[in-house]
């Protein structure tokens, strides 16, 4: 179990992005990056996903189809590690779950199972682990790029994305990267978590 509470992230101290302007500069900063780390904390169970024809297919119940859609990005998968290989960027990400599993989250560990296979570092951290840390609120979705810049991403009830706030103070910053890491160190890799707990449920039911 993390012990520690989580830092502080107060949204005064960042600058509100709509999801275009989020999108724009997340895309061109990621870009930018060489011989640099980057992380992502991933902790609501469910999401709307615009634009990803698996999650549609999920969406109106044929578990079939978003797997084989699944498999038919491989190729893109190959050239997005391709790419971060040669600039020497490193993305981790933490995916805190509940059980028994939404249907999303068991859905997107899907997806992130065949990432791991391209190079992505993934970690499953179990919701239980966070009781020290979430007394007053759940962890707040976030990536951090390079070390450098921290986006809180924002999101509608529905799950439908809604921007982000951007920090760049590195009082704010380091002490979310030093969390993020030590969360990453005590979670469990994608792949024994997918095989022991995912691999062996049946198809959800369409959410």
């Amino acid at each position: 179990m993390l012990e520690a509470r989580m830092p502080v992230l107060p949204s005064e101290r960042g600058e509100r992005l709509g999801n275009e302007e989020y999108l724009r500069d997340f895309r061109a900063r990621d870009a930018a990056i060489r011989d640099g780390e980057s992380w992502k904390l991933e902790r609501l169970q469910h999401f709307e996903e615009v634009g990803s024809p698996s999650r549609d297919a999920l969406r109106r119940g044929d578990w079939a189809a978003a797997l084989r859609l699944f498999e038919e990005g491989r190729e893109n998968l190959r050239g997005i590690q391709a790419d971060e290989e040669a600039r020497g960027s490193v993305f981790h990400r933490v995916r805190v779950v509940e059980e028994p599993l939404t249907p999303y989250v068991q859905w997107e560990l899907h997806s992130l199972r065949v990432s791991a296979e391209y190079g992505e570092r993934v970690r499953i951290l179990p919701a239980k682990a966070l009781a020290a840390a979430e007394v007053d609120e759940l962890l707040p979705e976030l990536t951090i790029q390079d070390g450098k810049v921290l986006f809180r991403v924002l999101y509608a009830d529905t799950g439908v994305p809604d921007g982000a706030i951007r920090f760049t103070e590195p009082d704010i910053v380091d002490s979310w990267v030093a969390y993020v890491r030590s969360a990453y160190a005590a979670a469990e890799d994608i792949v024994s978590y997918f095989d022991r707990v995912v691999a062996p449920l049946p198809p959800p039911p369409a959410a």
